[in-house]
Order: structure tokens, then C-alpha cells, then sequence
């Protein structure tokens, strides 16, 4: 008996001792927990502190590109729709006013003009014609010249491919005061050379002046549309190339089968840029105009609000000139959506 009950004494002390061993433990694991509770915690709030400094740094190299956009972007755009609004008038009496020019608030009525002017229409007209003839003409051109430089067929690609593009780094009135010399023909080599061979043509005629803008926008940017094509045919897989010739097919049907199919994203593009360029058709004519008097001060839209805002034409001011230039954009954003619209037709066959 005695034995026994020296033996629960020891049993029960060892279990004490061990629940408080364990009470110990967790408390030193949960002291641990909060220690690593409290270390992930601060590391959160300096990672969070840094990614906020990140942040502000970003923006703050941002900064001067958003505030540069806005000032000569966004704001221009605001200032032209606010301005197309009203019409500068004179004040005082008189026959032939006189006075301070004030701007009066005249709603949609320079929209009416714009609208309902012979003169707009017809530039409207000179460019649509424009549009027709010179940009099927200048995409041509580019694909078959970026085709060629893609074939074996041209040596010393690098050299034709900046000989092309060069007449774009050139200035758009630069172009055109090199092409006005060259049509004249009391100097022009041109004229001289044509005359001696028994033809006999005036690039300035009333016939030929539409033709001779044509020349001067294709000879700039056909090397532009040209890089557009040669990228996308670049871009094609070279497994395609060797599984045609592998299939016995020829030059020809590599190109047509092949090349074609792939660049009509590429020629898409190029079409909508080239399209909204031809509706802002404004270097050439006011330049050739110095040698061309039959070249009138509304022969394009553009030219039509150049000439409205410096008040050579009737209404003058910036507010008839930013409707017309309105009016411009809407048909520009048009053409956009149009082209949105085939560009999905084609992807979806």
C-alpha cells in the first residue's frame, strides 16, 4: 500500500510538470508568432512606404510629359471648340465699323457657314479627287517597292531602302518649294528635257496643278508606306517560304499566295493614314500658289481655315476657322471608324 500510494504522487507531479512545459512552449511559440506577426507587419509598411515612393517618383517623371500633352494637346482642342462658338465683330458705328474687334457669341452659326459654303464644298471636292487618284497610287507604289527590296531580286537593300525613305525626312514645304522650282520652265531641267523630246507641258496649268501635288506627296511618302509593308512582310514566318518552295511553288505564287494575304493589315493602315493625310492637303497648294495665282486661298479646307484666320476671306477669325477645321476632324474620325470597321470584317475571314 505503501508502494501505491508513493507512486501517484509522482505520476501526477511528472503530468503537472509537463502541462507546464507545454504552457511554457505555447507560450514561447505564440511569444514567437507575434514576433513574426509584428516583423511581417513592418516589413509590409516599409515595402508598402517604398512602393508609395516608387509611385510619387514615377509620376513625378511623368509630369512633364502629362502637363506638356495637356498644354499643347487636350487644351488646344478644348480652346477650338470653345472659340468655333463666336465671331469676331467690330465695335462703334460708322460705315465701315471701326473700332475694337470683340468677340461676339454667335452658337452654331459658323458651323452653318462652313456647312453651307460653295467655297468649302468645293475644296472638299479638289480633295476628294485628290484622295482618289494619289493614295491607290502611292500604296502601290510602296508594296511593290517594299516586295522588291524583300526579294533576291535587289542587291544592297540598305542603300535603296534609305534612298526611298529619304524624300520623307525632308520637310513638307521644303518638298514642295523644290518641286515649284523644278516645274518651273524657264529653269527646270524637266520642262527642258521633255520640250526637247517634242512635249511641251505646264506643270502650273489650270489642267495639271492637281496632278503636279499628286507628284510632290507621292515622291514624299511613298518611302514611308514602303517601311509599313517591308515590316510586315519581315514579320512573316520564313517556314511558310520554305514549305511553298518545298511544294514546288514559284516566285509569283509565293508573292501572291503568300505575301499579299499577309500584308493586308499593313495596307489597311497605310490607307487610313494616307487618307486623313490627303484630307489636311495644305503644303503643296499654298506654296505652289506663289508661282500659280489660279491657285485660290480656299483650294483646300485647310487652306480655306488658314486663310479665314489671318482674315483674308469673309467670315475671318478663329472662330469660322476652328468650324471648318471641326468639321475636318469629324470627317477624319469617319474615315476612322470605316476603316475600324473593314479591319474587323477582314481579320474575321
Amino acid at each position: 500500500m505503501s508502494t501505491i500510494t508513493s507512486t501517484k504522487p509522482k505520476s501526477a507531479g511528472a503530468g503537472a510538470s509537463r502541462k507546464a512545459a507545454r504552457a511554457v512552449k505555447g507560450a514561447n511559440s505564440a511569444d514567437g508568432k507575434d514576433g513574426m506577426s509584428v516583423k511581417q507587419n513592418k516589413t509590409k509598411q516599409k515595402m508598402s512606404a517604398a512602393a508609395k515612393r516608387e509611385e510619387r517618383t514615377g509620376w513625378m517623371f511623368m509630369l512633364p510629359f502629362v502637363l506638356l500633352f495637356l498644354l499643347v494637346f487636350i487644351f488646344p482642342i478644348f480652346y477650338a471648340i470653345y472659340s468655333s462658338f463666336f465671331q469676331q465683330v467690330a465695335t462703334g458705328g460708322g460705315a465701315y465699323g471701326g473700332g475694337e474687334l470683340v468677340n461676339k457669341f454667335v452658337g452654331f452659326e459658323n458651323f452653318k457657314y462652313v456647312i453651307t459654303s460653295h467655297d468649302f464644298w468645293a475644296g472638299m471636292g479638289r480633295v476628294m479627287l485628290y484622295t482618289v487618284i494619289q493614295v491607290p497610287l502611292m500604296i502601290i507604289s510602296a508594296l511593290v517597292l517594299a516586295m522588291l527590296l524583300d526579294s533576291f531580286i535587289v542587291k544592297h537593300v540598305s542603300g535603296f531602302r534609305l534612298g526611298y525613305f529619304l524624300p520623307y525626312a525632308i520637310p513638307g514645304v521644303i518638298a514642295a518649294i523644290i518641286w515649284v522650282y523644278l516645274y518651273n520652265g524657264q529653269i527646270s531641267p524637266i520642262v527642258k528635257g521633255l520640250a526637247a523630246i517634242g512635249i511641251n507641258v505646264d506643270f502650273f496649268a489650270s489642267n495639271m496643278v492637281l496632278a503636279s501635288m499628286i507628284n510632290i506627296t507621292t515622291w514624299t511618302f511613298t518611302g514611308y508606306n514602303m517601311l509599313i509593308f517591308l515590316s510586315a512582310l519581315q514579320a512573316i514566318p520564313h517556314e511558310l517560304y520554305e514549305a511553298a518552295r518545298i511544294d514546288g511553288a514559284n516566285g509569283w505564287q509565293i508573292a501572291t499566295k503568300i505575301k499579299l494575304p499577309n500584308v493586308r493589315g499593313a495596307a489597311l493602315l497605310a490607307m487610313l493614314l494616307s487618307i486623313v493625310g490627303t484630307i489636311q492637303l495644305f503644303n503643296e497648294p499654298q506654296v505652289m500658289q506663289t508661282a500659280d495665282p489660279g491657285i485660290s486661298r480656299s483650294y483646300t479646307p485647310m487652306m480655306m481655315a488658314f486663310n479665314t484666320s489671318r482674315g483674308f476671306l469673309t467670315p475671318k477669325g478663329d472662330g469660322p476657322s476652328n468650324a471648318i477645321a471641326i468639321v475636318m476632324a469629324i470627317i477624319a474620325g469617319l474615315l476612322a471608324m470605316i476603316y475600324a470597321f473593314v479591319e474587323r470584317k477582314v481579320n474575321e475571314q
